[in-house]
């Protein structure tokens, strides 16, 4: 399953809206994220934490945390940033990332993603840029499909999700109780790479790199 994504002459680099809107909004750059993004990446996440239902976390993590996290897979998912500048610099916008789905050895073809945005950057484009070049890179690791966790209910990230091909797959009914109610969750599934058999083990980002199709 392909989805129109962004065409450009440079990687990684792509205009948050259409032509018109060039001249108002800064190039938004995809990169990978470093351990120096950890404090940025904490900072965006925090608020997801500590209001609402989007993370079921109760504490946020502090940068050292982040960083481990962040480091955990040695390179084999991807950690992606969108910055307001060029991809070697800028302000981080939000970030997105790919990690094991479950730990059972038949489950290594799968993918769980998310993203979290600045909260100064929502409906402007930066997530659908984003979860583009995460998904693209995903496919080219070989991975056959990723896995959408969403607290519901979510408009907005569900919008976001079906943009980039997910779809849903199910919900799980008051799963999780968080500031004083129980809440769904949905998954949201999107087809990456035909499921052949024998699988094709998937390689590791640090080989690939970010991929835009």
């Amino acid at each position: 399953m392909r989805r129109a994504g962004c065409r450009h002459a440079e990687p990684g680099r792509c205009p948050a809206d259409g032509p018109r809107d060039r001249a108002a909004r800064p190039v938004i750059a995809i990169r990978r994220a470093t351990p120096d993004d950890a404090a940025a990446i904490a900072a965006i996440y925090a608020p997801y934490v500590l209001s609402g239902t989007v993370s079921f976390e109760n504490d946020p993590p502090d940068t050292r945390q982040m960083r481990t996290r962040m480091t955990a897979s040695d390179g084999f998912y991807p950690w992606l940033v969108a910055t307001n500048g060029d991809p070697d610099g800028g302000g981080v916008l939000g970030y997105a990332y790919a990690g094991q789905f479950r730990d059972r050895p038949a489950y290594r073809y799968v993918v769980e993603t998310s993203i979290y945005l600045s909260g100064s950057v929502h409906g402007q484009g930066t997530g659908r840029l984003l979860y583009d070049a995460l998904i693209d890179t995903l496919r080219a690791q070989g991975f056959t499909q990723a896995i959408g966790v969403i607290s519901l209910p979510n408009d907005a990230s569900i919008s976001l999700h079906e943009s980039v091909g997910f779809r849903r797959a199910g919900v799980y009914r008051e799963i999780g109780y968080k500031q004083g109610r129980w809440v769904d969750v949905g998954f949201w599934q999107c087809e990456l790479n035909d499921s052949v058999i024998p699988p094709i083990e998937p390689r590791p980002f640090s080989e690939v790199g970010i991929v835009r199709v």
